[in-house]
């Protein structure tokens, strides 16, 4: 199949562009799912990372009729051929490309688009060495593995003038756009608080030990900027999560999505002026590092977003399991799902209800064709924010004092930012009730309760007294060859 390149595809957009702007009206540049495509007009896509969710990724560009799967890199070569190469042969009929270092993707000049799969820790630097090589990227959720490295990836896609998506497709979702504009229009009134809510069982993962990576992982690869450390966990994929070299907890896992809602809904555009986080891991002992019963107060001054993770089974709290509360002067407004959200008002009578989903790929590739970052859903500086929120959260709770849930309860009544009617209060003892009813003995349990960290929203650093232990947490510390750039100079 004839190939248009990178430079003559925008050439012809561009000149395309400009003669039916001229005609009176200007044409869908890359064709909507299903269409017939024109030979060259075919982008050519590489998919990093196979296991799991990029299956998600092969199947939303190899549906497509103006993108084409032609290279796919994985460093665990099985699941790179198994899951990979094999899945998009049968589907379309042609083997891509299979690439056990990512390194050699970006080198390929003819490859258009990156799509980012990968455990958390190579999200960012993967992401800046596409954006780097010229290519367009569309990258999972968290953008990031801290703070720093997602607003590095922010200036590459700035610096390098490419279009990068952030894998919420909450904000492509008709439903979830109308619900939020409803929101900001006054629907609900003023909103004060908005709570996002990721109640998802976890059981153990199995006890911490030393085990035999999978013979067919290239495991210095898989590391990338994270050290390589002895494996301690009984499953290699996806337990990662709740390890803090690779993952961010479920905070960072499926939370991103309730807390990029979150911020969305109250209008925020920035990380807030302070962050607390409290919690722990109960109910059992394994190789997990992160909490499985988490809580984040995100303070903006005249507003708040709450957070909280529950790994042991729970019930919804007001219809919701995973997802976000916003309260508002004359009512509240459930989000259940992905794809819309119920209104309510104060006595709790519904009122309103929207729903309506989308392809969240499809906008991506839109603004692939229109290159106007204003065309995307879900910008990458969207995704740096509310990956941003969850790892600040996390910064408090790993700083924390082990103490016991009265002292926790102490410290949080003495809080002066602790929100509307005493929300922290309110939550805690939501909280207690939830572990009570989970075994836990919360009298004699002990709770890791971080301190109050204050922010400047701006310059997205910790400011006060406790800055020095805070600031450092920002970032982290990488493997030679596999440095995110400390500056936007240097993207």
């Amino acid at each position: 199949m004839a190939h248009l390149s990178r430079r003559d595809f925008l050439e012809n957009s561009l000149l395309t562009s400009a003669a039916a702007a001229l005609a009176g009206s200007v044409p869908q540049l890359v064709r909507a799912q299903g269409e017939a495509a024109d030979k060259n007009s075919i982008l050519r896509v590489a998919v990093l990372g196979v296991n799991g969710r990029g299956q998600d990724h092969l199947n939303g560009f190899m549906r497509r009729k103006d993108c084409e799967v032609v290279a796919v890199c994985d460093p665990d070569e099985q699941v790179g051929q198994k899951k990979g190469v094999e899945v998009v042969e049968k589907a379309t009929g042609k083997a891509p490309v299979y690439h056990k270092d990512l390194r050699r993707v970006m080198e390929d000049k003819s490859i258009d688009i990156v799509s980012i799969a990968t455990p958390n820790h190579w999200h960012s630097l993967a992401a800046i060495w596409a954006l780097q090589a010229g290519k367009d990227v569309y990258v999972e959720k968290p953008v990031s593995h801290n703070v720093q490295e997602g607003r590095r990836v922010f200036d590459a896609a700035r610096k390098y003038n490419r279009i990068c998506q952030t894998g919420t497709q909450s904000r492509s979702m008709p439903g979830t756009r109308e619900f939020m504009e409803f929101l900001h229009s006054g629907g609900i009134g003023a909103i004060t608080l908005a709570r996002g809510l990721c109640y998802k069982n976890r059981p153990s993962i199995g006890a911490r030990g030393t085990y035999a990576v999978p013979e067919s992982v290239d495991y210095d690869l898989w590391c990338g900027p994270a050290p390589t450390a002895p494996l301690s966990r009984p499953r290699f994929h996806y337990d990662w999560h709740w390890q803090w070299d690779y993952g961010n907890g479920d905070l960072g896992n499926q939370g991103i999505h309730q807390m990029d809602l979150a911020r969305w809904g109250l209008g925020k555009s920035d990380v807030g002026v302070s962050v607390l986080s409290y919690g722990g891991r109960f109910g059992y002992t394994d190789a997990g590092e992160t909490a499985n019963t988490q809580v984040s107060f995100h303070d903006y001054g005249d507003k708040l977003l709450v957070f909280e993770v529950r790994g042991l089974p729970s019930e919804a709290y007001k219809g919701a399991g995973v997802g976000v509360i916003f309260e508002g002067a004359d009512g509240y407004a459930v989000m259940p799902s992905y794809s819309g959200g119920v209104i309510f008002d104060k006595a709790g009578n519904q009122v309103k209800k929207f729903s309506g989903e989308a392809d969240h790929y499809d906008n991506f590739i839109k603004a692939v064709g229109s290159r106007r970052i204003s065309d995307l859903n879900a910008d990458i500086l969207e995704g740096h924010l509310s990956s941003a929120l969850c790892h600040l959260g996390n910064i408090s709770y790993r700083l924390g004092e082990v103490v016991d849930a009265a002292e926790v309860a102490k410290r949080l009544g003495s809080l002066k930012s602790s929100g509307p009617a005493g929300e922290a209060l309110e939550t805690f003892s939501r909280v207690e009730a939830h572990l009570k009813a989970s075994n836990v003995d919360v009298g004699s349990a002990k709770m890791t309760c971080g301190p109050l960290l204050q922010l400047d929203p701006v310059a997205e650093v910790f400011t006060g007294e406790l800055s020095q232990k805070a600031n450092p947490l920002l970032t982290r510390e990488y493997r030679k060859g596999f440095e995110v750039p400390a500056t936007a100079e240097k993207v």
